[in-house]
């Protein structure tokens, strides 16, 4: 890649690149260097280093999961949005180990914008239990927890008995809606 054609967006793109194919240990700046046709230095000029690196890497898969499940929840509510939530946030892990792995997971001022975005789907879709402000965060948090442990284990060969890993996902979406509509208090 040209240097002209460089952006933050663009070394983005390539981190993303090297994240897919080689892992999240191998984002360096080395790396993205390279795959870009420059000396390192060079990337100085569009972020500020690693960690800047890892936060727009970490946005832009925050950004790409609230896509999927925005547009997964979409004019459904309550049981069904909640199913459309997880299963959607489950293929993205899937479909993008390595990108799902890359992301930092503790608060970051970088991604607060994406994660609100995420959080604020979530939030929406836990309206039709009745549930708001902390007894809905209450519930994000332990769907968020849910989706994100047993996808993590998934995507990593955690799990290595015969059943199949799509029957005990769709008893977690159920046991998670069982409790949504338990009452609270």
């Amino acid at each position: 890649m040209p240097r002209a054609a460089l952006s933050a967006a663009a070394v983005t793109d390539i981190a993303l690149r090297v994240v897919d194919e080689l892992g999240p240990a191998a984002l360096t700046l080395s790396a993205v260097a390279g795959r870009a046709g420059v000396a390192t230095p060079s990337l100085y000029k569009h972020v500020r280093g690693l960690t800047d690196l890892r936060t727009l890497v970490s946005t832009r898969v925050l950004n790409e999961l609230a896509d999927r499940t925005e547009q997964a929840v979409l004019g459904l509510a309550a049981d069904e949005a909640i199913h459309a939530f997880m299963t959607a946030w489950r293929g993205y892990v899937l479909d993008h180990p390595h990108r799902y792995g890359a992301l930092v997971q503790a608060p970051e001022p970088g991604t607060a914008d994406a994660g609100g975005r995420l959080l604020g789907i979530l939030l929406k879709s836990l309206r039709a239990y009745g549930m708001t402000d902390s007894a809905a965060i209450h519930a994000a948090r332990c769907l968020r927890s849910a989706a994100h442990g047993f996808t993590v284990l998934e995507s990593e060969g955690g799990f290595g008995l015969p059943e199949k890993l799509d029957e005990s996902y769709d008893l977690l979406i159920r046991m998670m809606v069982g409790g949504l509509r338990m009452p609270t208090g």
